[in-house]
């Protein structure tokens, strides 16, 4: 059994996301509780899981059996259920300031002095909903990728008020359930994973604005090139492994020609007056109306990526 083994976890809101880390904290040990304030959710939500722990087992992504894991999983039908006894609550609700903090004042009655409270919020500071609080020292920000379940990186985003000991706690349950923990200092607009891929969205952008190539080049450049190197070394190491003397050999012979690139890159591009095209060079490749089918494909694709990244060696 995983050392998570008798960790109670509740997830509040059941839908795409909640789903997802439902499955890594459950897959870990976790005992966990589904709520969702929509009748009915929660419900429909769990009927999806069996099939998602039966693709992670058939391609070798599970320690046990899924009729192992399914009886972790329970369902509840008011908030006061969900969070009783709980150590801590995955709150993956609507994206909106004021729905989570009239869901946060909702749940504070029910938790105790050692429930940690964390939202998935992927742009809601947490200063900005957890402020009220009279427990807010044990409230944080536990944002993933989509889906949590497949994605190990999960960013952990204290509010000025959050105690370091909510942090380091947060900390350790999600390198026990198996992700990997990216800690911030402190908050920030966009936390570290949406600002990385905003100035590379920006960029995207600037580049089709301006005519310098279209859009399936502008993804070429990414999924066939950057993206595989960024797949196990980031950019800091990149530049270290990029230059005979590391990092600093690195600065020293490249600094002035990305200083170059950069000044050509400090106006805001317009991603409106190039949408249409961008729309249409998309809609080419994968027509509306079969949206779903390329998603079920990129998370099967997701699937096999984590597969192949769990048998590589250190």
């Amino acid at each position: 059994m995983s050392e998570v083994s008798g960790l109670k976890v509740a997830i509040v809101g059941a839908g795409l996301i909640g789903r997802s880390w439902s499955v890594a904290f459950a897959r870990a040990g976790a005992e966990v509780r589904l709520y969702d304030a929509v009748e009915g959710a929660a419900a429909k939500s769990l009927a999806l899981v069996p099939a998602m722990l039966e693709e992670l087992h058939q391609a070798g992504l599970l320690n046990e059996a899924p009729s192992a894991i399914l009886p972790r999983y329970g369902l509840a039908s008011s908030l006061e259920e969900a969070l009783a006894g709980c150590d801590y609550v995955q709150e993956s609700a609507t994206e909106n300031r004021d729905i989570k903090a009239a869901l946060f004042s909702d749940m504070e009655p029910f938790i105790s002095e050692r429930t940690i409270l964390a939202s998935s919020t992927s742009i809601i500071l947490p200063s900005l909903f957890t402020g009220h609080l009279k427990r807010k020292a044990q409230c944080i920000v536990v944002h993933p990728l989509n889906p949590p379940h497949l994605i190990p990186a999960v960013e952990i985003v204290p509010a000025p008020w959050t105690a370091p000991e909510t942090v380091s706690r947060t900390r350790d349950i999600i390198t026990s359930i198996g992700q990997k923990p990216v800690v911030m200092m402190k908050e920030i607009d966009g936390f570290l994973m949406n600002r990385l891929q905003g100035a590379l969205l920006e960029e995207c952008w600037r580049l089709l604005e301006g005519g310098y190539a279209g859009v399936e080049d502008i993804d070429i450049a990414l999924k066939e090139g950057l993206a595989l190197r960024w797949s196990f070394v980031g950019p800091f190491e990149t530049m270290d492994l990029n230059a005979p003397g590391g990092l600093a050999d690195y600065v020293q012979r490249y600094f002035g020609g990305f200083t170059k690139v950069l000044e050509g890159s400090r106006h805001r591009a317009d991603w409106m007056a190039s949408l249409n095209k961008a729309v249409a060079a998309r809609r080419e490749r994968v027509p509306l109306d079969k949206i779903a089918d390329r998603q079920a494909w990129r998370d099967r694709q997701m699937v096999r990526l984590a597969k192949f990244r769990k048998d590589l060696p250190e």
